[in-house]
């Protein structure tokens, strides 16, 4: 059965906003949320940047049911893997099993600022196969030795840890990154409804969940709706791999300048403010083959919305 899950956002919101945010959604029926962890936004107007780790012991704390995950951290170069896998097994041993772990291979905008260099998408995959192997090995509760092509770690342990191996997901977009998910993630992580992904991995072998974030604005009008996306998140109907190589917010909103009205619809941007084209948007990824599909609301208005999709929404999919 699909589950369906709501995005917290945390280039929009602040720490306190965000745990307001989970409490609300577990009450309004979604299965899961899935927090973004950023060191920056994409454009200032979004606005925040906190440490996702601190965010999620509140959150852990503050709902009961709902599954968390994080989509998606990258332990390759801003943070080092032993620092993420200490974070990842403290937030596990909160959650439980309600907790998910997303890995990709980053974004020039977050991984820079500790002034390494930016490596061509092949070395940033394999730094994330060798961090995914030191975070396992940590994870065991061992003490843990690697001298590799990119970590050293000595006579590492973590003492508070989980029984099991926390679920990671592989975030990826492309048929390489895919096949590489299938082989060593325990399931998908994409974003927008496109099935190519799907099938790659399902043609290397994958067979763990597939999860998928749909963006879009639920407003009063679908104009007002545009308005938001083109303040908030211009960034979402940039081409190509522009979100994975521009190095500040500055440089995203001079490209965003680009950007037009038309060009939200192009991007698969739901917002029309009828309960048909949201549950038609979620129809689509689920016929694409995700079984965790959740919803971004770009914007404020996150009440608007929770309580738009508990009301007109989620019912259709009980």
């Amino acid at each position: 059965m699909t589950e369906l899950g709501y995005t917290l956002s945390s280039e929009e919101f602040g720490p306190t906003e965000l745990v307001e945010i989970a409490r609300r959604a577990e009450a309004a029926g979604f299965d899961f949320c899935s927090i973004s962890d950023h060191f920056h936004p994409w454009v200032s107007a979004q606005g925040e940047s906190p440490f996702v780790w601190s965010t999620l012991g509140a959150i852990a704390e503050a709902t009961d049911e709902i599954e968390i995950g994080v989509g998606v951290t990258c332990p390759t170069i801003r943070v080092h893997p032993v620092t993420v896998a200490h974070a990842v097994a403290t937030v596990a041993e909160m959650l439980g099993d309600r907790f998910t772990f997303g890995v990709g291979t980053g974004e020039n905008l977050n991984e820079h600022v500790t002034g390494e260099r930016w490596p061509e998408h092949d070395v940033r995959l394999e730094m994330l196969d060798e961090a995914l192997n030191v975070m396992r090995s940590l994870w065991t509760g061992e003490t843990t030795s690697h001298h590799g092509e990119h970590y050293t770690v000595e006579n590492a342990r973590l003492y508070t840890c989980p029984d099991e191996q926390p679920t990671t997901i592989g975030s990826a977009f492309g048929p390489q990154t895919a096949d590489w998910v299938a082989k060593n993630a325990d399931g998908l992580w994409c974003s927008g409804p496109k099935s190519e992904p799907v099938k790659a991995y399902e043609d290397a072998g994958g067979d763990g969940p597939k999860y998928t974030q749909l963006h879009g604005c639920y407003a009063d009008s679908e104009a007002e709706a545009i308005e938001t996306i083109l303040e908030q998140w211009p960034n979402g109907s940039l081409p190509g791999e522009l979100g994975q190589e521009l190095p500040t917010p500055a440089h995203f909103e001079q490209a965003a300048a680009l950007v037009e009205k038309e060009d939200i619809a192009a991007a698969g941007t739901t917002t029309e403010p009828t309960a048909e084209a949201h549950i038609d948007s979620l129809e689509r990824a689920i016929d694409a083959g995700y079984d965790h599909v959740y919803v971004h609301q770009i914007g404020p208005e996150q009440e608007q919305a929770l309580a738009f999709y508990e009301d007109e929404v989620l019912p259709s999919f009980e």
